[in-house]
């Protein structure tokens, strides 16, 4: 459906591009795949690899295209064969992951000699994790209870609370138990250092 409402709009070498990668799309979605599907699965990557390049010579990627993905697509064939069928597996789980690990530790990085400030930013979330873990077998704090909620996760960004004054609200949230209660400054005040 989506083909033919773009047919006329769009250049005939894109409308054979994108039918290749939703041919490509939908074999490899199916439960079952045999090795007339595979074949398929060949033919038309091959397609989508040469229709592709009209983005390049259009002027709508100039600068070429965004290729872990599209690269991606080289290894399907022998996955499947390896492994069986994708089942609907999506990259967004691996790209969470990625940012969990990676880009948030990297931003609390200084930049010098990130990969060890990196590390070691996992190493302590493990632990946090680890601890809240044992804490709840414990009974020290309620089980499922999120510590990165309750406060140990001080590096995250600051939420307004409905007055706007950055506060930290007036009272328990019926969401979860608060264990203690903090009341701060409504405005800034001088300095009693001097």
């Amino acid at each position: 459906m989506y083909l033919v409402s773009i047919v006329g709009h769009v250049p005939d070498e894109i409308i054979r591009c994108l039918s290749a990668f939703l041919d490509v799309s939908y074999i490899v979605r199916r439960q079952v795949i045999d090795q007339n599907a595979l074949n398929s699965l060949d033919s038309r990557l091959r397609v989508f690899w040469q229709q592709r390049e009209i983005f390049r010579t259009s002027g709508i990627c100039p600068t070429g295209f965004s290729l872990p993905r599209q690269h991606s697509l080289m290894h399907y064939r022998h996955q499947i064969e390896d492994f069986g069928v994708p089942g609907g597996v999506c990259s967004s789980i691996t790209e969470s992951r990625h940012i969990t690990a990676v880009k948030k530790p990297w931003r609390r990085s200084n930049r010098n000699n990130p990969i060890r400030q990196m590390l070691l930013t996992n190493l302590r979330l493990e632990k946090l994790d680890a601890m809240r873990i044992d804490f709840a077998a414990r009974g020290m704090i309620p089980a499922g209870h999120d510590t990165r909620r309750s406060g140990l996760e001080v590096l995250g960004p600051c939420q307004e609370n409905n007055d706007g004054d950055g506060g930290g609200g007036e009272g328990p949230s019926e969401e979860e138990d608060v264990l203690g209660h903090v009341k701060l400054a409504q405005r800034r005040g001088e300095s009693i250092c001097g």
